[in-house]
């Protein structure tokens, strides 16, 4: 029996033996290429929304970052109960700063991809969570989207806006231009992504927003973070000189 459960283990890129961390961020490499479809349920609370639930019939993407996850995050395993009817395991990802939000996912047991995931934030509110009510009876590939972080940007970043203190844990992973003239800047810890946001105009106030002005315009910055966490991220801004940062914009991703 037991060599047999090897083979599975083997089969599904995973070993027997090792520790959770080692097995979920198996299962998110392996959901870079494999996905399941049916009927999922979405439920957003943050940011706040008029309509807080939908369906889609895949789960929403999520950027998780193998290598900032295994630095970032304490990953604990459990027994995940059914989800679809389908048996799964449960990962608790525990952020190591304070403030993050905390997440779970709930990885299918033999095809080894998540089918729910769930955001909390540090107080323990839910933040957003999708779950398969109903799954097709195979997954389906998809093509594996890229998920490095371009070499300089960090430093490019910390040039463009001095004093710019990045909560801990986080770092630069994208940059995209916006329709104002302004950038979005995207900062993740390996899971959470923060929007650091230049802009010619002040955003409304909002939980999970803190923005001052910088010269003649202004810095956001947008995420699942305790307020005073985000204010003091933005607190010792000198300057805004996105000049060096032109080489990593990005388009604006279309809305479907």
């Amino acid at each position: 029996m037991r060599r047999a459960g090897l083979l599975v283990a083997a089969l599904l890129g995973v070993h027997a033996d090792a520790a959770p961390a080692d097995d979920l961020l198996a299962a998110l490499r392996r959901a870079r290429t494999l996905e399941a479809r049916g009927d999922v349920q979405i439920t957003v609370l943050f940011p706040p929304r008029t309509v807080p639930t939908r369906t889609a019939r895949r789960l929403p993407a999520v950027a998780f970052m193998p290598g900032l996850i295994a630095r970032n995050f304490t990953v604990t395993g459990m027994d995940g109960g059914a989800v679809a009817g389908r048996a799964t395991t449960r990962y608790d990802l525990t952020p190591k700063a304070a403030g993050a939000a905390r997440w779970a996912l709930w990885v299918d047991q033999v095809w080894n991809i998540p089918l729910a995931y769930e955001e909390r934030t540090a107080d323990g509110g839910l933040a957003r969570r999708a779950a398969f009510v109903t799954v097709n009876a195979t997954p389906v590939k998809v093509a594996a989207q890229p998920l490095s972080r371009p070499p300089g940007l960090a430093a490019a970043v910390r040039r463009a806006l001095p004093g710019l203190s990045v909560p801990p844990g986080f770092e630069p992973s994208g940059v995209t231009g916006r329709a104002d003239g302004g950038l979005s800047i995207a900062l993740t810890d390996g899971v959470n992504v923060l929007a650091l946001v230049t802009a010619p105009r002040n955003v409304k106030a909002a939980p999970g927003v803190a923005s001052r002005r910088v010269g003649t315009g202004f810095v956001w910055l947008v995420g699942n973070l305790p307020q005073d966490a985000l204010v003091t991220a933005l607190a010792g801004i000198r300057g805004v000189d996105p000049s060096g940062l032109g080489t990593f914009v990005a388009p604006a991703a279309s809305k479907e």
